[in-house]
């Protein structure tokens, strides 16, 4: 541990950014198996502590306006879920809001306001109003809902129905149902483009993507939802990267150790990658040049470079990598590892494995959040 002390210190001196004294980052991971948060220490790359949350938390989201983090728990098969809140200040579990049959995922608006609970159990989403901490609506949607994201602009919420094979658009502020798309076997992973024009669903039980373009956008004005596109990629896309521009997203296609790149705004498959094995998620770097893709059957992170159009390499990590996230220096890859329940930390500007952080049992999403203290 002193090495490993001495290790951190010096890399610090020469590589790492340079902190005032009053600022925090933690990176959140949900342990499935545990019913706990395991909090890591950006600053001083360490663990900070374990918060009990819900039984089996499934999903995080850090608030964009406050320094609040919000944690899914699924519940017990056939009974409610819960949304627990943690003070990022004290790190702490500060309140416990009730959803539905298990919920799987979150997305918080722009403003900070609400939040959005996909209820695959129920087939609805919850709407919390974040500031008074509780359910204010409740939305129909089609059968099991993965997940549901609320477009950039607030003015679209994208639900992608998995056993429903279809796409719900709805108006986040009445519930009104605009459209339904069918169609798209395992619907799931859903995108929406920055500047809210369009919507993109992985059908994971199927070798497709569709593309949605939205109504009321900046580029269709008056005009309805509409399909545009069901593009063909590998087998089982079970995961949509989308570049921080907007101008491609890359799809994780499981049953076929490949990733395909597909261009948003014309909505045409470049190509297709092999890329490893069991590829589960991928997330873009912020400089738009690497995909990092996490292979679930493997113990690698595999890289992809988009100018490139090849796999440049990989980073050993642990066993059956799945959920990352960066730091928000981006000089810090956290890959959290469901079968050895722990955290590889990558520093991205070598691409090399910088140290392994403890974990609970099946680690399975985590969420960034920097702040400086009052």
């Amino acid at each position: 541990m002193a090495a490993l002390a001495l290790a951190v210190n010096g890399c610090r001196r020469h590589d790492f950014p340079q902190y005032p004294a009053n600022y925090r980052e933690y990176v959140y991971v949900t342990n499935g198996g545990s019913d706990t948060v395991t909090v890591l220490d950006v600053v001083n790359v360490r663990v900070d502590r374990e918060i009990a949350v819900g039984r089996h938390p499934v999903a995080v989201a850090a608030s964009p306006t406050r320094n609040e983090i919000y944690v899914v728990n699924a519940g017990a098969p056939g009974g409610n879920g819960s949304v627990t809140v943690i003070d990022a200040e004290r790190n702490a579990a500060v309140a416990s809001i009730g959803v539905h049959r298990q919920p799987l995922s979150i997305d918080v608006d722009a403003e900070g306001d609400r939040a959005y609970v996909a209820n695959s159990g129920s087939n609805t989403v919850s709407v919390i109003d974040l500031k008074t901490r509780r359910e204010v609506a409740q939305y129909g949607t089609g059968e099991e809902p993965a997940a549901a994201r609320i477009a950039p602009d607030g003015k679209t919420l994208v639900v992608a129905n998995e056993k429903g094979d279809s796409v719900t658009v709805l108006d986040p502020a009445s519930g009104r149902v605009r459209a339904v798309f069918t169609g798209c076997p395992g619907a799931t992973s859903p995108v929406i483009l920055p500047d809210s024009s369009k919507a993109f669903a992985a059908c994971s039980a199927g070798h497709q993507v569709m593309a949605i373009a939205l109504a009321d956008s900046p580029s269709r004005a008056h005009e309805p939802d509409a399909l545009e596109a069901l593009m063909d990629v590998g087998r089982a896309p079970v995961d949509l990267a989308l570049k921080p521009d907007g101008g491609e997203i890359f799809a994780a296609n499981s049953l076929s150790d490949s990733v395909s790149e597909i261009y948003s705004y014309t909505d045409e498959v470049g190509d297709t990658y092999t890329i490893g094995a069991d590829p589960v998620r991928g997330l873009v770097s912020r400089d738009n040049a690497l995909v990092y893709v996490a292979n679930l059957r493997s113990q690698e992170v595999a890289l992809y470079s988009i100018d490139d159009g090849r796999r440049e390499g990989s980073v050993h990590v642990g066993d059956g990598p799945d959920a990352m996230a960066f730091s928000a220096a981006s000089h810090l890859l956290f890959v959290a590892d469901r079968g050895s329940a722990d955290v590889a930390v990558v520093r991205t500007a070598s691409q090399s494995l910088f140290t392994m952080l403890p974990a609970g049992r099946d680690p399975n999403a985590m969420v960034d959040k920097a702040f400086k203290a009052q």
